[in-house]
């Protein structure tokens, strides 16, 4: 009977130490309006108040929510739109096409989603149906369209109205289940408490001390979050690719046979253990590994003979040391630049680190002051490469240009067989590497040891699979 006994003293231990509520920090008197509101938790609040028209899997593919369906016309760019039938906000007023039009014109306004959305021309409203207008060709305009939907007139509100799972109740400081989901009445919990938390500081203080039990995290950003006692930490995978930028115009790594050694001399599966303690995911090509499009056929093993006999068939000369420039703030970012300097000078090819501060680091980007850069970027969700390594792209520091560069990418948006355009273009960059692609980077989520069960998150919702996963409170059987 004894080990019975330590058995069941475990899981009252286990028991005891679970809260009696669950609660969320987030910032009274700052705005939950998804489209302007602060990162951070925040937007994690507002994730559980808002829906989009689509929403992004843990693929990062786009599945439909408001949307019931829709039709494209490639001849004249435009996408057609039916909204879902039956939903209505948590007031209980119809969803229309109205709102949304507002909503994604709000958006396209935005700073946070202007970039995503700059290849809407105009967004209309035709026979209760929501018309998007492209400037170019764009198969997978559904998953750029997982932006909140919110009710007209309620905009300048401090909690806009949504039809998500739940409604924000000022006055009580929580969030409360919407009795009017469409979804039906599946929360996880009838109430979510908000606890406030108005800074970093703050934040940390509420949930080491159980005030709160979720929070998200950049566990390798510029100001990680450091945390003690006993957490879970779930990752989810996003569209932030670091990588390094090749100076294609000047210098060395004009030359592509040199890039290509380069692509082959990191070891990124080391890079994201050893430095990022696992949080992201290896990558050769600028497309996530979580996505279905990503070539893995396309990938090459690491192999320092192979690097070593590929710089040595370059033809490359060694002169000057190599410039590789890195942004101070990150120590993250520092020590992998630091890394890949060593690794890459004991095979004959000297690299300089240059640790800038921002505000010189981006100017000698814009000057073209370098021959690498350790660079990092938020993809959206079609994987449009355009800014980045598009002919006078914007993010093009490496001042790279190629007709048959932009030709793949605008091939890939028309495609409907985005696997195969995406396979063309990423063998073009493996051949021309005027990028070195290192990794995608992870968001965390952080939550009190045993509270959350079969939690699935996805960056842009930590609570993603709502009506599965098992919330544990003090008092109830903890298996």
């Amino acid at each position: 009977m004894q080990p019975m006994e330590e058995d069941e003293e475990a899981r009252s231990e286990k028991t005891a130490a679970l809260p009696e509520q669950l609660a969320l920090p987030y910032s009274p008197g700052r705005t939950l309006d998804p489209i302007v509101c602060a990162d951070g938790m925040q937007q994690v609040v507002a994730s559980l108040l808002y829906e989009g028209l689509f929403r992004l899997n843990g693929q990062m593919e786009p599945e439909p929510c408001l949307c019931g369906s829709y039709s494209k016309d490639e001849e004249s760019r435009r996408y057609v739109f039916e909204l879902r039938e039956g939903v209505v906000f948590s007031d209980g007023s119809p969803l229309t096409a109205k709102d949304v039009r507002m909503s994604l014109d709000r958006a396209r306004q935005s700073p946070r989603y202007q970039s995503r959305l700059s290849g809407i021309t105009s967004v209309s409203v035709s026979r209760g149906k929501v018309v998007v207008t492209l400037s170019s060709p764009n198969t997978a305009l559904p998953a750029l369209l997982d932006v909140p939907i919110m009710k007209s007139g309620t905009q300048n509100t401090a909690a806009p109205t949504g039809t998500g799972p739940y409604l924000y109740e000022e006055a009580g400081s929580c969030l409360v289940a919407n009795q009017s989901w469409w979804r039906g009445a599946n929360q996880a919990m009838d109430r979510i408490t908000l606890v406030e938390a108005a800074d970093q500081d703050t934040l940390l203080y509420r949930f080491s001390s159980h005030d709160v039990q979720v929070i998200t995290a950049d566990l390798t950003g510029t100001s990680p979050v450091s945390t003690t006692g006993r957490i879970d930490c779930l990752d989810a995978d996003t569209t932030i690719l670091q990588y390094l930028g090749c100076n294609t115009v000047n210098g060395p790594l004009a030359n592509a046979a040199v890039r290509r050694a380069l692509w082959r001399g990191v070891h990124r599966e080391y890079l994201v253990n050893a430095f990022l303690s696992g949080h992201g995911r290896p990558a050769q090509f600028p497309v996530s590994p979580a996505s279905p499009l990503y070539p893995a056929s396309l990938e090459m093993e690491y192999s320092l003979e192979a690097f070593t006999q590929a710089l040595t068939a370059s033809g490359y000369t060694p002169e000057a040391p190599l410039i590789l420039l890195v942004n101070e703030e990150n120590s993250f970012k520092k020590a992998i630049a630091d890394y890949l300097a060593e690794s890459f000078t004991t095979v004959g090819l000297a690299i300089e680190v240059r640790s800038l501060p921002w505000v010189e680091y981006t100017a000698a980007l814009a000057a073209g002051n370098f021959d690498l850069y350790y660079g990092e970027v938020r993809l959206s969700a079609d994987w449009r490469l355009t800014s980045l390594l598009g002919t006078g792209g914007s993010l093009n520091y490496g001042r790279w240009t190629n007709p048959q560069t932009d030709q793949l990418i605008a091939a890939l948006g028309a495609s409907e067989d985005r696997a195969a355009a995406m396979q063309a273009l990423c063998a073009h960059l493996l051949t021309e590497a005027p990028i070195l692609p290192l990794c995608f980077k992870s968001t965390s989520v952080l939550s009190q040891a045993g509270v959350l069960e079969g939690l699935t998150p996805t960056a842009a919702e930590p609570f993603y699979n709502l009506e599965s996963f098992t919330v544990h409170l003090r008092g109830e059987n903890v298996s």
